[in-house]
């Protein structure tokens, strides 16, 4: 069950960052896929720190390219970055209390995150490196 669709809008026009871009599109994919198929919690749970590790290290790859580029708007996006890392993080916190995972919560809130993200921040950035 996919619940992110790689869109040509998603693009930045940087091929390391657009790539990136789609193998974390394949890893939540994948976890919702497991998730909706009674994966166990270890399995969830660990996809979930993998998923983190994933996006600390695009995120620094994406911070890199900003900084080089003198981005005006880099401020606002690294902030956003914060930001849905805690967001992630309070996801992970919540499967760990809980014991136990709401499959279409975890599906819903990772999609509105990816989501929001690239047609705010992302456009943006894709506009200035354009």
């Amino acid at each position: 069950m996919s619940v992110l669709e790689w869109k040509a809008e998603f693009s930045v026009g940087v091929p390391s960052i657009d790539h990136e871009h789609r193998e974390l599109i394949e890893s939540i994919n994948g976890l919702i896929d497991d998730a909706h198929h009674g994966g166990s919690y270890d399995k969830v749970s660990g996809a979930l720190g993998e998923i983190y590790t994933q996006i600390s290290a695009h995120f620094a790859l994406e911070e890199r390219i900003m900084r080089n580029a003198r981005y005006d708007g880099y401020p606002e996006h690294k902030e956003d970055h914060e930001e849905l890392l805690d967001e992630l993080r309070d996801i992970m916190d919540r499967v760990d209390y809980d014991g136990a995972y709401d499959e279409d919560r975890l599906g819903t809130e990772l999609e509105r995150w990816f989501s929001i993200h690239f047609q705010t921040q992302d456009a943006r950035l894709h506009k200035r490196l354009l």
